[in-house]
């Protein structure tokens, strides 16, 4: 098992390494000024001080934007392992660090009791911000993850059991219809309907201040309608998914020669029949992760939750080239590591599948 996944650890090095040579390349590959050339042409255009040229110049060292295609990448790539992935255009998060305040001789500035003064330290760096706005991002993944395979293998399962029927016709419909509509015309619609119009939910933000509730409470209250469209959006690709696999093993030999024997129903279907459906369950895990993370952009921006999701978005929109490449290097590590999880799981759900190093 160790050895698997030191040989799993390694090959993903190598995958990310891949990516991050195309995410590069399509940047550089690009006519005309650079991307931070571009940003801040205008700027420098009106700076007679020249600060601007040299913050500009700063960013494109970063970036290795200065030096041939193949050095700028290895300078790049060598500032991204050092943890500077150079400053957003657009964003800035608060470092939870403060600044004394001096005046311009150096003096302490205080206030009336006599106190120094102090400012709040910010930051532009792309890896603090995603480290910052990831965080509701992940609990609303984790929350759809849990609900999406709650919801979908049970109603799969259903379905397989009863085919032909009206549950499994119902079923049917209710997949087609996530797997139909378009995150942002059914996040639109609910927001319209339960927010707007019925008023049952909150239709923007995390929290309210003029709310009765508890903080937690309120934060679940603004999270209902978000991790609704996630859900219901991502459960009809699994269920289709279930109920094909489970008709499959259903019509197996060895489950007719458990029926045979005399095993009630329910231990057929969820001892002998659902273990096997499992096995290519598992495959799925690798890209539900990253798939979720990537629906949210669209989500977190209908619903106004600062996450990760919403700032890409803001970013694609407005031409954060900092912020894009960061966010698909961290949607690649996503995949990487939803596709270990997914072999490893494999030994867990499977016993006769062994993980090794190498072949025998």
């Amino acid at each position: 098992m160790i050895k698997y996944i030191v040989k799993r650890l390694a090959l993903s090095v190598l995958i990310l390494f891949g990516v991050s040579i195309i995410i590069y390349g399509l940047v550089r590959i690009k006519p005309g000024l650079d991307f931070v050339q571009a940003k801040y042409y205008a700027q420098m255009q009106l700076d007679n001080t020249g600060q601007v040229a040299l913050m500009v110049e700063k960013q494109r060292e970063i970036y290795g934007l200065t030096s041939p295609i193949l050095e700028g990448y290895l300078v790049w790539a060598g500032n991204i392992l050092q943890g500077e992935w150079g400053d957003s255009f657009i964003f800035s998060v608060m470092t939870g660090e403060v600044e004394l305040l001096v005046d311009a001789e150096g003096n302490p500035v205080l206030d009336s009791e006599g106190n120094q003064l102090t400012k709040p330290i910010s930051s532009s760096n792309v890896l603090d911000i995603i480290a910052s706005k990831s965080t509701i991002s992940f609990v609303i993944a984790l929350i759809a993850t849990i609900l999406q395979f709650g919801i979908a293998i049970p109603l799969g399962i259903t379905s397989a059991t009863k085919q032909y029927g009206v549950v499994d016709y119902s079923v049917t419909v209710l997949a087609m219809m996530g797997i139909s509509l378009p995150s942002f015309f059914f996040g639109a619609l609910l927001l319209r309907v339960f927010s707007i119009q019925l008023g049952w939910f909150p239709y923007a933000g995390l929290t309210d201040p003029n709310s009765n509730l508890p903080v937690l409470l309120d934060n679940i209250h603004h999270l209902v309608l978000p991790i609704t469209v996630l859900v219901i959006l991502s459960i009809g690709g699994l269920m289709r998914y279930t109920r094909t696999n489970m008709l499959e093993v259903l019509n197996a030999d060895y489950i007719r020669t458990a029926r045979a024997k005399g095993l009630s129903e329910h231990k057929v279907i969820y001892k002998h029949a659902f273990r096997n459906t499992l096995i290519p369950l598992v495959t799925i895990l690798a890209g539900i992760l990253p798939g979720l993370f990537g629906g949210a952009m669209i989500t977190e921006t209908i619903f106004s939750i600062d996450g990760i999701g919403k700032a890409a978005y803001k970013a694609v929109t407005m031409g954060d080239i900092p912020f894009v490449m960061a966010y698909n290097l961290f949607l690649s590590v996503l995949t990487v590591i939803g596709t270990l999880l997914s072999d490893l799981m494999y030994a867990v759900v499977d016993p006769r599948v062994k993980l090794t190093g190498g072949s025998k």
